[in-house]
């Protein structure tokens, strides 16, 4: 079921949103060569305690996963593109690391991810990346009334195939509020017109993530980290949207 959040629920969603992105922020500049990813992990821990907020992460325990996730920020390194479980590697140059943060604070959920480039970027690599936030973007750009769910995931699946990258349809983006995942499903391709009909009130995540050369994953042996099953290279970008008779909103936006 689809609920609908008010104005003022939406500014509560944004507190939170401000929060995550803050976060990821601090993130994306601590991400360097000779930094671990324990100590991100660490870093994640501390900033949700001073805040008062409580992890989306901690203890979640959905059917693809193997037991509580036991950690507060997604790491994910390289050819590991979602659910990564934070581990004790150190960055090294030309690593791509995707860092995705879920929280809430009185009792509203924001949900982001970004993926940042370690050291010397591989020009392929930033490619991929610019690809994903440019769907990313395309999607935001029609989350508007009376548009549908069809019209995002097509809009994300034509920036995709514009940069010469396959699509995995497993994971996508999904509604969110009082709870990290709620409805609606927000395939990473799809068809305009279909789907549920966006209302204001809605809040959203959108989330496409790419492989460099293949749709499908394999999961770790942690249980938890996804990764491309050939190995290529992978990136994620994700933003809350509400979406608003004044046209969409974005509650993590990180600059």
């Amino acid at each position: 079921m689809v609920e609908l959040k008010s104005p003022a629920e939406i500014e509560k969603m944004a507190v939170t949103g401000r929060f995550v992105a803050e976060v990821l922020r601090e993130l994306r500049d601590k991400a360097q060569i000779g930094v671990n990813l324990l100590d991100l992990e660490a870093v994640v821990r501390e900033r949700i305690r001073e805040r008062g907020a409580v992890s989306c992460y901690w203890d979640y325990s959905p059917s693809f996963g193997r037991g509580p996730f036991r950690n507060t920020v997604c790491l994910s390194v390289n050819d590991a593109v979602l659910h990564g479980l934070p581990f004790d590697y150190t960055l090294r140059d030309g690593d791509v690391l995707t860092m995705d943060l879920a929280v809430s604070i009185d009792g509203w959920v924001a949900d982001a991810a970004v993926t940042t480039l370690v050291g010397t970027p591989d020009p392929e690599d930033a490619r991929l990346v610019a690809t994903t936030e440019a769907a990313l973007d395309a999607a935001i750009a029609v989350a508007v009334p009376g548009n549908t769910v069809g019209d995002l995931s097509a809009a994300i699946a034509a920036v995709a195939r514009a940069g010469g990258y396959p699509i995995n349809t497993e994971f996508g983006g999904h509604g969110l509020g009082r709870t990290m995942h709620e409805d609606p499903h927000i395939a990473n391709t799809g068809r305009p017109g279909r789907g549920y009909r966006l209302r204001p009130g809605l809040t959203i995540a959108i989330e496409p993530w790419f492989a460099r050369t293949t749709d499908r994953i394999v999961t770790d042996p942690d249980g938890w980290t996804l990764r491309s099953a050939d190995g290529s290279r992978t990136a994620h970008s994700e933003h809350t949207v509400a979406v608003t008779d004044a046209g969409p909103r974005v509650l993590t936006r990180l600059d």
